[in-house]
């Protein structure tokens, strides 16, 4: 696995939350700027199968408690599952509404409004389904010294962009989550157009 001069870490603390002490991590990213943080729990140094999580910023769910998605809920039971192991990442990229940003995520939900879903809003704006990219994560997790995941999360898309950037993911564990009146549409669009793996919604594509 080649490390990357991409991505460096800039500072780390101790960060006491509601679900126990973690280390923040700073990093960032010289190719655009951007000030990712990782929260650790343990001592993951030349750790192999970490518990880890993979959260793309989502300042309504995260932040506001929004019950259109299930951003808010997912990060708490990561960071939870983390504790309760012992030991564990969550990575928190900054790229918000998957990777459009915070303004034009906003614009969707308008859109969405009106009747279109996640996707359809995405596209009617001009932008890919999902505009994400992982690489700053594997970039993290080399900086780390994790030397392989098992992974939290219901995307398959996040399990193929670790593997396919030298990341070894030897397990990859559902992430689930209730779903709300709020939500059921964005649950829906994510196991039918996103290619989510979520059994408590039935396919309709």
């Amino acid at each position: 696995m080649t490390k990357s001069t991409d991505l460096a870490i800039a500072t780390q603390t101790r960060l006491p939350t509601a679900h126990g002490d973690f280390v923040i991590v700073g990093f960032t990213d010289f190719v655009d700027g951007a000030e990712h943080v990782a929260l650790v729990r343990g001592d993951v140094r030349g750790a192999k199968d970490v518990l880890t999580r993979i959260h793309s910023e989502c300042l309504t769910g995260d932040v506001f408690g929004s019950k259109r998605c299930d951003c808010g809920d997912q990060l708490s039971m990561a960071m939870q599952k983390i504790v309760d192991n012992g030991s564990g990442v969550i990575l928190y990229l900054r790229q918000e509404g998957r990777g459009i940003g915070l303004g034009n995520k906003l614009r969707a939900y308008a859109l969405q409004e009106q009747g279109m879903d996640t996707v359809e809003a995405n596209r009617a704006l001009g932008f890919a389904d999902d505009a994400r990219s992982f690489a700053p994560a594997v970039h993290m997790l080399q900086a780390l010294g994790v030397e392989s995941v098992h992974l939290l999360t219901n995307n398959p898309r996040k399990v193929s962009a670790l593997e396919d950037r030298g990341m070894i993911v030897t397990q990859r564990i559902p992430l689930l989550s209730c779903t709300g009146v709020d939500s059921a549409a964005y649950m829906q669009t994510k196991a039918d157009k996103l290619g989510h793996i979520l059994p408590q919604v039935k396919k309709t594509a």
